[in-house]
C-alpha cells in the first residue's frame, strides 16, 4: 500500500532524530508534506534535506508555546491546512529517587514532556476543529500505563499524556477530529542508547541489548515500529479510532518477559492445603 497520506500536511515535534525522524521518513514516503520541529538546528536541516522538497525544518523549543504555535501556523501558511500533529519531542529528564530529585529538573522534565504536548494539542486542535478533520497523536510510554519502568517525572508526564489524550478526544470528536497516543517500550534510539549505555551513538549495542531483553525472542524494538503505529493513527485507516493509547511494547504491559513465563510447564493443579491434582 502506498499514498496512505497523499496530500496530507503533518507537523512533527522532535523530528530531527529518533522516532520523529523515522516517522517523518514514512510520512513523506506515503505522500505527506512534513514540517519538522526540533531544537537541533544542524540535525533538523540535514533530516529535512534528506527527505526532499516535501519536508522542511523549523527551530522549535516545545517549552515555548510561541514556538509550537509558529510551527502549526507555518503548516497552515504554506499548505493551507494541518491534517496531522505528532507531539513527539522528549527527553528522559530527571533521574533518581524522589527524595533527591531537584525541583528544577522535575519542572523542566514536565515542561518538555507534558507542557510541550499540551501546546501542540492546543494549537493543532484550534486549527483542526475549524477544518472539521485531523489527527492529533502524542507520545506517551509504557511508563504512562504502568509503574516502575521509568523515573518519576517521566512517569508522571507520560501518565498525564494518556489522560490529556482521552479528554481531548472527547472534546474534538464532535468536530471530526481524532486524538490518540502511542506508548512504546524502549526502542533503539539515541535517547535509549544514552539512558542504558551512556553513549547515544552506540546503536549496534543498543539493538543487541534490546533483542536479548525482548519478550519476542530476538526481536528488538525499533524506531520504525513506533513510526508504523503513528502512521496508522495518522491515516484514514484508523478513522474510527480516537482516545486510544496504542502500546508498542512486545507485550511488556501484559506482563510478558524474555524467556518462559512462570507456570509455563504442566503440573497437577494445586488445591487447598497444599494438595495437588483432581483426586487429592
Amino acid at each position: 500500500m502506498s499514498g496512505r497520506l497523499e496530500g496530507k500536511v503533518a507537523v512533527i515535534t522532535g523530528g530531527a532524530s529518533g522516532i520523529g525522524a523515522a516517522t517523518a521518513s514514512k510520512m513523506v514516503a506515503e505522500g505527506a508534506y512534513v514540517i519538522l520541529g526540533d531544537i537541533q538546528q544542524e540535525a533538523g536541516d540535514s533530516m529535512a534535506a534528506s527527505l526532499g522538497p516535501t519536508a522542511s525544518f523549523q527551530i522549535c523549543d516545545v517549552t515555548r508555546e510561541n514556538d509550537v504555535q509558529a510551527l502549526v501556523e507555518t503548516a497552515v501558511r504554506r499548505h493551507g491546512k494541518l491534517d496531522i500533529m505528532f507531539n513527539n519531542a522528549g527527553i528522559v529528564g530527571a533521574i533518581g529517587p524522589m527524595e533527591s530529585t531537584p525541583a528544577e529538573e522535575w519542572k523542566l522534565t514536565l515542561d518538555i514532556l507534558l507542557n510541550g504536548v499540551f501546546y501542540g494539542m492546543k494549537h493543532a486542535s484550534r486549527v483542526m476543529k475549524k477544518a472539521g478533520s485531523g489527527s492529533i497523536i502524542s507520545m506517551s510510554s509504557v511508563a504512562g500505563v504502568t509503574g516502575g519502568l521509568a523515573p518519576h517525572a517521566y512517569c508522571a508526564a507520560k501518565h498525564a499524556v494518556v489522560g490529556l489524550t482521552r479528554n481531548l478526544a472527547a472534546e474534538v470528536g464532535p468536530y471530526g477530529v481524532r486524538a490518540n497516543c502511542v506508548a512504546p517500550y524502549s526502542v533503539a534510539t539515541p535517547m535509549v542508547a544514552q539512558a542504558y549505555l551512556g553513549d547515544h551513538t552506540d546503536m549496534d549495542k543498543t539493538v543487541r541489548m534490546l533483542a536479548d531483553e525482548s519478550p519476542l525472542k530476538g526481536r528488538p524494538g525499533l524506531a520504525d515500529d513506533v513510526a508504523n503505529a503513528v502512521l496508522w493513527l495518522a491515516s484514514d485507516e484508523s478513522g474510527y479510532t480516537s482516545g486510544l493509547t496504542l502500546t508498542v511494547d512486545a507485550g511488556i504491559t501484559t506482563g510478558s518477559v524474555a524467556g518462559a513465563p512462570r507456570f509455563s510447564e504442566y503440573r497437577p493443579m494445586q488445591r487447598e492445603a497444599g494438595k495437588m491434582g483432581l483426586d487429592a
